[in-house]
């Protein structure tokens, strides 16, 4: 299992205003069954990286189908083969280290 953030930038848009295309990059997402995590940066999303990287470049496209010139995606992906990555437990892990 696997977690990546990532982060989705349409440019050439006409406006600075790009919660439209966020929109329409989570349909995508959601349409892949995947679990994931919006943040007001980006979006983490968990589950095998190859149906990750899928959903990442339908998410891209999407933001280009929709009318940007240009689209800048970054990627940060965490791939552990020791335990299960979890968002909710990396989360937790940090939290009962500071006695939470």
């Amino acid at each position: 299992m696997a977690m990546a953030e990532v982060s989705i930038v349409p440019v050439g848009t006409g406006s600075p205003s790009v919660s439209s295309y966020v929109a329409r990059c989570l349909d995508v997402l959601e349409a892949s069954g995947l679990s994931y995590r919006l943040n007001p940066m980006g979006t983490v999303i968990e589950g095998e990286l190859d149906r990750i990287l899928e959903a990442v470049r339908k998410m891209h496209e999407s933001a280009l189908a929709a009318g940007a010139a240009r689209v800048l995606t970054n990627i940060k992906i965490d791939d552990r083969t020791d335990k299960k990555l979890t968002i909710d437990g990396k989360i937790e892990a940090v939290r009962r280290k500071r006695g939470r």
